[in-house]
């Protein structure tokens, strides 16, 4: 007759608890953001925003076009989209 537990049978005792409490207590990796309070430093960084949300989202049409003229046809919508808010935007910029 065996003595002591089978090893299938033994029962794991869940140290979930203690990662969570360690993880939560340690600092978040990364860099830290602190929104700016200077007038001059918040038109900046609202600038920079701006600016950057409008490189992104070029950078998304032109993907889109790429894509869109091979066999991944998904993206087909965005570069549609894209194409004709840059139409709208031109057709009002003649009329003023």
């Amino acid at each position: 007759m065996a003595q002591g537990q089978i090893k299938g049978l033994q029962k794991h005792k869940g140290s979930g608890g203690r990662h969570a409490a360690k993880a939560a207590s340690a600092p978040k990796k990364g860099k830290r953001y602190i929104a700016p309070k200077k007038a001059a430093a918040v038109k900046q960084a609202a600038l920079h925003k701006e600016l950057s949300a409008k490189i992104n989202r070029s950078i998304e049409q032109q993907v889109a076009a790429a894509a869109s003229s091979g066999k991944l046809t998904i993206m087909k919508n965005v570069a549609l989209e894209g194409a004709s808010s840059d139409k709208d935007k031109a057709a009002k910029a003649k009329k003023s």
